[in-house]
């Protein structure tokens, strides 16, 4: 691979997994729209490595404070951390069953279509934009409940089908129940870190398959890029939204959408010529 596709591949990575604006669509749609050749299973483990280790870094109090949960909990006692690490688990369930099974059954590629991601992008960036608008921002992520983390976690499971986006659908369902944009963000992202290691340890399973795995250089090049552009658009999108909305990434998803749609289907077949 070039060095421009793999800045590119790494930017896409790394900007989109935590934007509610799907990082399996834009992966999928990048070489499909460019003529590119795939990337290979190597090159998708390195930048989900890169976005994983990126969360862990921007959130070190919080991860550590989830290890220290961790053993709160195994010796029975209750505090905040032993909550959140029980949400966090009840929230992660749901898309590692389902997942799974997709995995099991060979299912996981039936839906990577430019079409179904049109209409992910577009459908999905309605309800955020309804979910954003509409619903009361009255909740911290202190006070969520063992409820509320399996509502999540449930719409979680919608992210399996491309250009739906994790972090979108999350952020979504957060919204929904009350709670305010950077605690939804905020429970999204951590929510990422299980989530986006259960899905790595599937991938590396398939890549222990091969005979040839690509080129690890160009995969290491690939993971620090996509750690470098995750760290920026975590930061960015708390910043944003200390005073802004989910407006903006609700807008682009129906501008992509659409565009995606007349890309596929052409002017005519949707009435504008």
């Amino acid at each position: 691979m070039t060095l421009l596709q793999l800045i590119v591949l790494a930017a896409v990575q790394g900007f989109t997994e935590f934007l509610p604006i799907s990082s399996s669509g834009h992966l999928i749609l990048v070489p499909a729209v460019a003529d590119w050749p795939d990337q290979g299973l190597l090159i998708d483990v390195a930048v989900h490595l890169g976005t994983l280790l990126a969360v862990v870094a921007y959130f070190w109090r919080d991860v550590a404070g989830l290890f220290s949960g961790l053993l709160k909990l195994a010796r029975g006692r209750r505090d905040p951390s032993t909550r959140l690490v029980v949400h966090l688990i009840i929230g992660t369930i749901p898309i590692v069953v389902a997942g799974g099974v997709l995995f099991a059954l060979d299912l996981v590629d039936l839906l990577r279509s430019p079409e179904v991601i049109a209409w992910t992008t577009l459908g999905f960036g309605i309800l955020l934009y309804v979910a954003d608008r509409l619903f009361l921002r009255v909740r911290k992520l202190e006070q969520m409940t063992l409820g509320h983390a399996a509502i999540i976690g449930g719409a979680q499971i919608l992210s399996l089908v491309p250009g739906t986006s994790r972090s979108g659908v999350t952020m979504t369902a957060a919204r929904m129940l009350g709670f305010e944009r950077r605690d939804a963000a905020r429970f999204s992202m951590l929510l990422s870190v299980p989530t986006i290691f259960a899905a790595g340890l599937l991938v590396a399973s398939d890549i222990s398959k091969l005979e040839s795995v690509g080129n690890v250089t160009e995969a290491a090049i690939a993971g620090v890029l996509a750690f470098g552009f995750a760290m920026l658009a975590i930061a960015a999108l708390l910043a944003w939204l200390r005073q802004a909305t989910f407006g903006p990434f609700a807008l682009y998803r129906l501008v992509l959408g659409g565009a995606l749609l007349i890309w596929i289907y052409g002017f005519d077949s949707i009435g504008l010529v």
